[in-house]
């Protein structure tokens, strides 16, 4: 299939597209000043895809559609910063900082000196790279001199502009900012990951640098991560007198920039910002560990300097982790959707960071036995990265002797079922897969908005449906009925009606939806749009070996391995007839076919500067021949195109053998 014909219409209608799309990016994101519905922005990105689609050749890399991130990385790719990235120096104590700020007066004898108070926050610092008004690169901060090119998953952020504002220069630019993952998505990340047996993200700091490093973009998308900026490099700032001047031409470029910060006439003005926010800064709906301090003229931070590793006119002022004592009552053993049990501790109510704190985990048996907590025991609780609550240790000076040793239960706390602790593994798990708990988080999997997106099915429903009998796995959900649903509590017929209307049209999901709903341990939502394009049917799915499975992109053997024991299950079995009997779509809609064309079974990558397409409008070109674009080479890459002053993937295309085509040949060879 060759690209559409010219249309200057056409291109015209996704220009306005795309600019109306960035602009409401702009307004939600960056503003939080919304104009339009959830509902109109789904619509008009849609027709803007759906455009982009049938005309590549106008896809831009600003189009909000190019935010879903490329092909699965090997590795990342070195970045030498142009100008180190210093660290600052922190410090917990308020003496410390008077004694900082002696020194800057000591070496600005006479001036007076204004102080930029801004909030901390607890990220990932990272550089972002703009061309010609473009977002062209992104980095991380690494060792200050060299760090990893995170481009792709930057582009998944939406409060990251993908085409800054006019009044931003044209020349290049490179902005300093720190990516975050606010409190609620940490939370439900880590809730996640404690399902799943694995280990949960300490604080939200570690959060946002683990899913900055994942190889898959795709995966990153799934983490709703955020981003403030708040600094340009050197002969960009110089255009600019004063820290409180550059953040507001950040403002208009159209970058996020935390709006809370203050221009103070004295040390006692920082100190009372500090105190201020370190009551307020529960209410954020993101993480603070403290203030950053810096002098706010700029021709002053020069004439003050730099150590080798940080800057002498800012420190970081930080907050110690607020910590409280409380008696641990009991402790109890939950159950998730894949049968781990994980064990809670009942507290005595204790007010912490800004909440009351009655429960707090223990992660698992491992942990537990490691701090040697008992029931009964005084312990001090903090919240991790003042999120999450947690039981640091227990207080041994308090103990009576009547503490008891806890011991993970032999028997499910939800059904009686035996429980195992399977190899490799550090959580015990429920294997019954009738059991209650198991039973309900899988609902609400199947039913979440990534899945089969089912409105109305929340948690206080999925209890009286499973509670009541009226629902022992997904299957039964299509089965249910406004004369079941009515008597339930909060349930009256508006809702009923509500509900069964939501059922009825995620019978028509995508196949790939369908199959990420259905829970397979391993299989996440980019997993299962790598198993939706390669078989047609979920019968086809369900039939296939371990060995076919790992024929494909991506799957390796441990997540094969995990379909083949899914689809082996007879519990599995019956709720898929359920399924098909129900008339849920088990087939590859139109719209997930894989293109068909040319290029098809060919992979390529791109490297240096094109001169005739964008970067997208090659890859686009690619795609629409049937063909996949990849980021990294590897021994299956069919070919790497070179542009002029291409980097690292043409020696290893070389080392590897790999066909390595000029622009111009590739032209010749998409028949362009």
């Amino acid at each position: 299939m060759s690209r559409s014909p010219a249309n200057p219409k056409i291109a015209e209608r996704i220009r306005r597209l795309r600019e109306t799309l960035n602009r409401h990016n702009y307004l939600y994101y960056v503003l939080a000043q919304p104009e339009i519905s959830d509902e109109k922005y789904d619509r008009l990105y849609r027709s803007l895809r759906d455009l982009e689609e049938k005309y590549p050749q106008y896809v831009t890399p600003d189009s909000p559609t190019q935010r879903v991130g490329g092909e699965p990385l090997k590795e990342f790719a070195s970045v030498r910063h142009a100008e180190p990235m210093l660290s600052l120096d922190n410090t917990y104590s308020s003496e410390e900082v008077e004694e900082w700020f002696a020194r800057v007066r000591k070496n600005l004898p006479d001036e007076p000196v204004l102080l930029m108070a801004e909030l901390k926050i607890d990220g990932v610092a990272v550089a972002l790279k703009y061309r010609h008004r473009r977002f062209h690169q992104g980095a991380t901060r690494g060792d200050g001199l060299v760090g990893d090119d995170v481009s792709e998953n930057l582009k998944t952020l939406r409060a990251l502009p993908l085409s800054l504002q006019p009044a931003a220069p044209a020349q290049e630019v490179t902005v300093r900012g720190e990516v975050f993952l606010p409190k609620a998505a940490l939370v439900a990340l880590n809730e996640q990951k404690e399902a799943a047996g694995e280990k949960p993200f300490a604080n939200p700091r570690n959060a946002a640098a683990g899913s900055l490093k994942l190889l898959d973009p795709k995966l990153t998308r799934q983490r709703p991560l955020a981003l403030f900026c708040y600094a340009v490099d050197g002969p960009t700032a110089s255009r600019w007198k004063s820290q409180q001047a550059l953040l507001a031409a950040l403002e208009k470029w159209g970058l996020p920039v935390n709006p809370h910060r203050r221009l103070c006439r004295g040390l006692e003005e920082v100190m009372a910002f500090s105190r201020e926010w370190q009551e307020k800064r529960h209410g954020l709906p993101y993480e603070i560990d403290g203030l950053v301090v810096k002098v706010d003229d700029f021709d002053q931070q020069r004439r003050l300097g730099a150590t080798s590793k940080s800057p002498r006119w800012a420190i970081a002022f930080k907050y110690r982790a607020e910590q409280a004592q409380s008696r641990l009552q009991r402790i109890l053993v939950q159950v998730g959707r894949t049968g781990v049990l994980t064990p809670v501790a009942e507290l005595e109510p204790v007010h912490l960071a800004g909440s009351t704190i009655a429960r707090a985990t223990l992660h698992n048996e491992e942990d537990l036995a490691r701090k040697d907590i008992r029931e009964g025991d005084l312990v001090v609780v903090e919240k991790a990265g003042e999120v999450i609550p947690q039981v640091v240790r227990p207080v041994l000076s308090a103990r009576t002797g009547a503490e008891k040793i806890f011991q993970m239960p032999a028997a499910c706390p939800s059904c009686g079922g035996r429980v195992v602790k399977l190899e490799g593994e550090v959580a015990r798990r429920c294997l019954n897969p009738a059991c209650p708990a198991q039973v309900k988080g899988r609902l609400l999997h199947f039913a979440s908005r990534g899945a089969m997106d089912i409105e109305g099915l929340g948690e206080a429903l999925v209890d009286q449906l499973v509670d009541q009998g009226l629902v022992k796995d997904y299957g039964d959900l299509y089965a249910l009925s406004a004369e079941r649903l009515v008597p339930l509590e909060r349930m009256a017929e508006k809702s009923a009606d509500n509900l069964l209307q939501s059922l009825a049209a995620s019978k028509g999901r995508t196949l790939s939806r369908l199959i990420y709903a259905l829970g397979i341990p391993q299989v996440g939502e980019h997993s299962a749009e790598i198993l939706a394009a390669s078989f047609p049917l979920l019968d086809d799915l369900e039939q296939a070996t371990p060995e076919q499975l790992q024929g494909l992109q991506e799957i390796g053997p441990k997540v094969a391995q995990s379909i083949e024991n899914f689809f082996r299950l007879p519990e599995t079995k019956a709720v898929l007839k359920k399924l098909h009997r129900a008339g849920v779509n088990t087939r590859r809609l139109a719209g997930e076919q894989p293109k068909s064309g040319k290029l098809s079974g060919q992979t390529f990558v791109f490297t240096g500067e094109l001169q005739g397409y964008t970067r997208a409008e090659a890859e686009g070109q690619v795609k629409s021949l049937g063909g996949r674009v990849s980021g990294s080479v590897s021994a299956k890459t069919s070919y790497v195109v070179a542009g002029e002053a291409p980097g690292s993937k043409l020696a290893r295309a070389r080392k590897l053998g790999v066909k390595v085509l000029s622009e111009r040949e590739f032209k010749q060879l998409a028949g362009a």
